[in-house]
């Protein structure tokens, strides 16, 4: 959606949390059935899942992606499964490569006005209406997290994901940043104001590592996952 038609946007029934045709009381079940569903779904996942997030707006010709596939592929290889918003993009090379592997590809969609369109790489796909809940899945029943290259959401992802940890509110689990290029400005962001100021500390720089290989980046995933160590987020 362009800027401009964004700002001329007033109030709609598809604004989700806006939408008053719906009471709050009644807009509970539909919550609570999302993540009845949820929990029923994914806790059949027997073997380790690893999350991948990333742009929606990854094209299929873009390093990017091309890597997220790799990785994705490799990490199914070695027996776990992957993990995604099942949307296009970094979604979609990461279901992509997992599928291509023959391991067990998750895709948690989510209705949305415009660029989120279910791809065709899960073979275990879900769908959800809320944010919320569907973050909650994301990371609920994973061991790990790869974050490539994305928008707000994706970082919205990132730092809800160390947050958590920093607060231990989930138990430590690996937090892989992929693409130095990409997060290194972020980074030094982080340590020259937010360290700086002593509104974290240097051990909160320790909550997740770099790469830009995806041979790194599975490598550090199968030494430090096990099977106690899922993120467990308290639930609802």
């Amino acid at each position: 959606m362009e800027c401009k038609e964004r700002r001329r946007i007033r109030r709609e029934p598809k604004y989700v949390l806006d939408n008053t045709l719906v009471g709050d009381s009644w807009r509970m079940f539909r919550i609570m059935a999302e993540f009845v569903d949820g929990f029923d779904a994914l806790s059949t996942i027997d073997i380790p899942a690893v999350t991948i997030y990333g742009s929606a707006r990854v094209k299929q010709d873009h390093p990017w992606y091309q890597l997220a596939e790799k990785i994705a592929y490799e990490l199914a290889a070695a027996n776990f499964a992957v993990v995604t918003g099942g949307g296009p993009g970094i979604m979609e090379a990461a279901n992509k490569g997992a599928n291509r592997a023959g391991g067990i590809s998750v895709g948690l969609n989510i209705s949305l006005p415009h660029e989120q369109v279910p791809n065709p790489y899960a073979n275990f796909p879900l769908h959800f209406k809320y944010f919320f809940v569907r973050k909650v899945m994301l990371m609920k029943y994973s061991s790990a997290f790869v974050c490539m290259p994305g928008g707000f959401g994706s970082l919205d992802e990132l730092f809800e994901a160390i947050t958590l940890i920093q607060t231990e509110r989930v138990k430590p689990f690996p937090v892989v940043l992929v693409g130095s290029s990409f997060w290194t400005g972020l980074i030094e962001w982080v340590k020259g104001n937010q360290l700086a100021a002593g509104l974290i500390g240097e051990c909160d720089l320790e909550l997740f590592k770099i790469f830009d290989e995806s041979s790194d980046v599975v490598d550090y995933i199968k030494q430090n996952v096990t099977e106690g160590n899922m993120a467990q987020v308290e639930s609802p």
